[in-house]
């Protein structure tokens, strides 16, 4: 073990002075790449230095309790206590920062938002949702940026694509993925009935340049005129874009942006990220399943968390997860969520390993 944290060290000292090397500094992929995982490393070696200062004080403790006698070596004896008990824990954090990360830890997020069953209402709660992820942004200080969004008679969502940019974007953001239901009383109910309706969210990590090349021989990009609001430009302007992938099938529309350049640049950024989840789906079975499981069929029956207004109460069925604060996680104060399903999702790492 000891080697093998040597080793890491090792390579975190290489890392750090690579950061300065010419060749890294201007290469901007390169040293992307590097600052990542720089990152990623630093509290592992933190963890391993402050293990290291403590074995040392334990044994210093030790030693001093073995040459002395009485009240002092009473007070040696409880210095080791304290170090010893210490040690423990720090090894306990280790063994949760060596565990796998996840290849995808660090990216950007793209998330997708549609209404699923339940009519216009399912619409009105996938806005809802929206407002929700935007405040979780604001308040976890990442960006969050709308990519295209097309509204609903009555002012909800029939689908919406934000980009949502941070550290810790896709290690919080991943669980989101799934079919959402909500019970409550919709604005369109008159007689006060609570109603069940669900919207799906789908949360893909964000396709650089560099991680799918497309071949511009094999799109088909369309140009047409804008529709809905937007004012007079809009409706005189050919300026949105479709692209087709012809090899995969995966179609793309934007008309949000004013120009046409700018609406096909958006369209590129969100076909790469899809054609990025399509290839790992079809090279990974267990991240097929994962996103069978994150659309499902957008059925009432169907959900990875419900959203209970009249109890205000929220439930992730994934992990038996119920809190009576939904308000108060609906106004973007979600981490708790986010924190108690990667806690799950350790648990099940370290009892893989054994």
């Amino acid at each position: 073990m000891m080697d093998r944290l040597d080793g890491i060290e090792r390579d975190y000292a290489e890392l750090e002075a690579s950061l300065g090397d010419p060749d890294i500094v201007g290469d901007q992929n390169k040293l992307r790449d590097a600052s990542r995982l720089y990152k990623q490393m630093t509290p592992i070696v933190q963890c391993i230095r402050t293990i290291r200062e403590t074995q040392g004080n334990a044994e210093a403790a030790r030693e001093l309790m073995e040459q002395t006698v009485g009240d002092e070596r009473d007070l040696f004896r409880e210095e080791l206590a304290s170090a010893e008990a210490e040690l423990e824990s720090l090894e306990a954090e280790l063994k949760m920062l060596l565990l796998p990360r996840d290849a995808n830890d660090g990216k950007n997020v793209i998330v997708e938002i549609r209404g699923a069953e339940g009519g216009e209402e399912a619409n009105l709660f996938a806005a809802d949702l929206l407002e929700m992820y935007r405040a979780y942004a604001a308040n976890q200080g990442w960006k969050c940026e709308t990519l295209s969004l097309d509204f609903s008679p009555l002012g909800g969502i029939n689908q919406v694509v934000i980009l949502m940019s941070g550290d810790l974007a896709w290690t919080y953001m991943k669980f989101e993925g799934g079919p959402h239901r909500v019970q409550r009383v919709p604005v369109t109910e008159s007689q006060g009935r609570v109603h069940t309706s669900s919207a799906t969210v789908t949360v893909m990590p964000e396709a650089e340049e560099v991680d799918v090349f497309i071949d511009e021989k094999d799109l088909d990009i369309d140009i047409y005129r804008s529709s809905g609001a937007g004012g007079q430009h809009v409706n005189t302007t050919d300026s949105a874009v479709r692209i087709t992938h012809r090899p995969t099938g995966v179609v793309v529309a934007m008309q949000d942006e004013r120009s046409q350049l700018q609406n096909k640049a958006r369209a590129m950024q969100v076909l790469r990220t899809r054609i990025m989840k399509l290839r790992q789906e079809e090279h990974d079975a267990e991240a097929s399943a994962q996103r069978k499981a994150q659309t499902g069929g957008g059925g009432r029956s169907e959900k990875i968390r419900t959203y209970n207004y009249k109890d205000n109460r929220l439930t992730d069925h994934r992990i038996g997860l119920t809190l009576y604060k939904l308000q108060d996680i609906l106004s973007g104060n979600l981490l708790e969520v986010s924190q108690a399903l990667i806690s799950d999702e350790r648990s099940r790492q370290l009892a893989g390993e054994k």
